[in-house]
C-alpha cells in the first residue's frame, strides 16, 4: 500500500495534555515525518498561542486537531491501538518495543484506522485508558534519566511509523538550489597548478632549484576529490589576493 495512505489512517491521541506548548510540539513531530491527524482528549488549555508558537510551521495540524471528552471517542472508528507507557502494568497489553510494535500498528493500519496514544506529561495514561488499547509499547530511556518530554516521544514513535511505512527508505527532502557546480575540466585544474606553483615560489614557500616531492603530493591531495568550477576560482582567488598582499602580479 502506498506509505503516504498508511501514515494518513494513523491518530496520535493526546490524553489530557497539560501545557499547550506539548502539544504544539507533538503537532511539529507529526508534522515532520507526515502525519497530520491529532486527536486532544480534555486538553487543559487549547487553542493556546503557545501552542501555535511550538508548532513552527504545523499550525495546520493543530487548527484541524478534533478535541474530544473521551478517549473512547478518540477511538471511535479506529481498530488498534498503541498506548504509550514507561511501566509494564499489572492489567492490560505486554510493553513491546517500538520497532517491533510499530511494525504491528502498520500492518494493521493496512487494513483500516490506528491510533498511537500518549498520556498525561504527569501521570500518563490510567490503567483504564491502557485497557482501551490492544497493544503496549515503551521506549528505551537511559535508566538514570528516563523523562521524556510529550513531544520528544510524539517524534520517536511517528520516526517509527514513517520509516516503517517507507520500508526503510523515505524520500530523502529536495534541495532547491544545486549547490554544485560543473567539474572542473583538465585545463582548469592545471592552471591552478601552475598558479599554486609560481605562488608557493614567490613567496619563498618552494624552492624549484630543490622540489622534493612538494608538487606531486600536492596533486595527489587534489587529486582525491573531484574538483568543480568554482571550488578551481575560489582557490585561484585566494592565491591572487596572496599575489596582491606580497606585491606580485597574479601570473599563470
Amino acid at each position: 500500500m502506498n506509505p503516504e495512505v498508511l501514515l494518513s489512517r494513523i491518530r496520535v491521541v493526546l490524553c489530557r495534555p497539560s501545557h499547550p506548548g506539548n502539544i504544539g510540539a507533538a503537532a511539529r513531530a507529526m508534522k515532520t515525518m507526515g502525519l497530520s491527524r491529532l486527536y486532544l482528549v480534555e486538553p487543559k488549555q487549547f487553542p493556546d498561542p503557545e501552542a501555535d508558537t511550538r508548532a513552527t510551521g504545523a499550525v495546520d495540524v493543530l487548527a484541524n486537531a478534533r478535541v474530544v471528552g473521551s478517549l473512547g471517542e478518540a477511538l471511535a472508528g479506529a481498530s488498534f491501538a498503541v498506548a504509550l507507557s514507561a511501566r509494564q502494568r499489572d492489567i492490560g497489553p505486554v510493553l513491546g518495543a517500538p520497532r517491533e510494535t510499530v511494525a504491528r500498528l502498520m500492518a494493521e493500519a493496512a487494513e483500516g484506522e490506528v491510533a498511537l496514544v500518549f498520556g498525561n506529561e504527569t501521570v500518563g495514561l490510567s490503567n483504564e485508558e491502557i485497557l482501551h488499547c490492544q497493544a503496549a509499547v515503551t521506549i528505551p530511556t537511559n535508566p538514570d534519566f528516563s523523562s521524556l518530554n510529550l513531544g520528544s516521544a510524539v517524534q520517536v514513535l511517528c520516526y517509527e511509523c514513517r520509516m516503517t511505512a517507507f520500508a526503510g527508505q523515505p524520500p530523502a527532502a529536495q534541495v532547491a538550489t544545486p549547490f554544485a557546480s560543473p567539474a572542473a575540466t583538465n585545463d582548469e585544474v592545471e592552471g591552478l597548478y601552475a598558479h599554486l606553483e609560481h605562488v608557493m615560489t614567490e613567496t619563498g614557500f618552494f624552492n624549484p632549484e630543490q622540489p622534493g616531492r612538494l608538487l606531486p603530493k600536492l596533486r595527489r591531495l587534489f587529486g582525491r576529490v573531484r574538483l568543480e568550477r568554482d571550488e578551481i576560482n575560489i582557490l585561484r582567488g585566494i592565491l591572487a589576493s596572496t599575489q596582491v598582499r606580497t606585491g606580485h602580479g597574479r601570473k599563470g
